[in-house]
């Protein structure tokens, strides 16, 4: 799980209309009036490129709005009843006319409608809202896999990718994409305005265990390309180092290890070891050497 700065821009609504009690009164245990509820608006993430070089695909985002609908909100994600202060209701994906993310797609989010009861508790939020104050939001959500934006694979569970997020491959930059989410579990108001470790929260399944693994396993790629270019230059001297390296950087693991394999048993065959020490019959030029001390 980790955390990546992202801007809210948590705005208070007018008064709640007919359609907004209806989907209200969906997930309340008895019907509320427009006097009873606070509502306000969200922006909860969004397919822009973020610190860690990973974005959401804008199917993401739409599957994230479903999901969002009914989970309350939170305070610094502390788990609890008593620290539930609101309900998203509503969510959809906007589209911000002529705004590009960072690597040149057209620019959304996913914009999300909650609620909370006018009662004396909520009283400061409510203010710290309408002020200006409480103005960003950690969300914590899962997703399948985190496709690769140069070959396609995934990045965490997959060692045919050895791409690293944030380095550009022939003029385009590598990004981790966030694909099929599987659950929306909280939305959270950070207990100090602009905390740079406020934002959107990220976990992949099993992704801490993931992690690890894929980096072992991009170590292992990196060392693997390397002997098959080094064997393949001592078998083929006439080979282009530079040519054999790119070759080498397209071949997933298993190609690498039967290439490996196969220019081993040539350089094996082509350079025998020769044992200084002569076993067996006397070599012919050592017997001519001796032949003045032969009777």
């Amino acid at each position: 799980m980790r955390n990546i700065t992202k801007q809210a821009d948590v705005q208070g609504l007018g008064q709640a209309g007919q359609e907004d009690l209806e989907q209200i009164n969906a997930l309340a245990r008895r019907e509320l009036t427009a006097d009873e509820v606070y509502l306000f608006a969200v922006r909860l993430c969004d397919n822009d490129i973020d610190r860690d070089g990973e974005r959401f695909a804008v199917e993401t985002l739409e599957e994230l709005g479903k999901l969002f609908v009914g989970v309350s909100g939170v305070f610094d994600h502390q788990w609890s009843a008593r620290g539930q202060t609101a309900r998203i209701y509503r969510t959809e994906v906007v589209h911000e006319e002529g705004t590009l993310t960072q690597d040149g797609q057209p620019y959304c989010y996913l914009k999300g409608y909650a609620y909370m009861m006018r009662t004396e508790d909520n009283a400061g939020l409510i203010a710290e809202i309408d002020g200006g104050i409480k103005r960003e939001v950690s969300v914590g959500c899962a997703v399948e896999r985190v496709e690769c934006s140069i070959c396609g694979e995934d990045m965490n569970a997959s060692q045919r990718c050895g791409h690293q997020r944030g380095q550009e491959y022939d003029g385009q930059l590598c990004t981790g994409i966030l694909l099929g989410a599987t659950d929306a579990y909280e939305w959270s108001f950070v207990a100090v305005p602009a905390q740079k470790k406020a934002g959107v929260v990220k976990r992949a399944k099993l992704r801490e265990k993931l992690e690890r693994e894929a980096e072992i396993g991009r170590t292992y790629l990196e060392r693997l390309r390397g002997e098959v270019v080094r064997l393949a230059c001592l078998v083929q001297p006439e080979a282009d180092r530079d040519l054999m390296e790119r070759v080498a950087r397209r071949l997933d693991w298993e190609e690498l290890d039967g290439l490996k394999k196969l220019y081993q048993a040539q350089a094996d065959r082509r350079f025998i070891p020769q044992s200084q020490l002569w076993q067996g019959e006397d070599r012919p030029e050592d017997r001519r050497g001796d032949s003045a001390f032969l009777i």
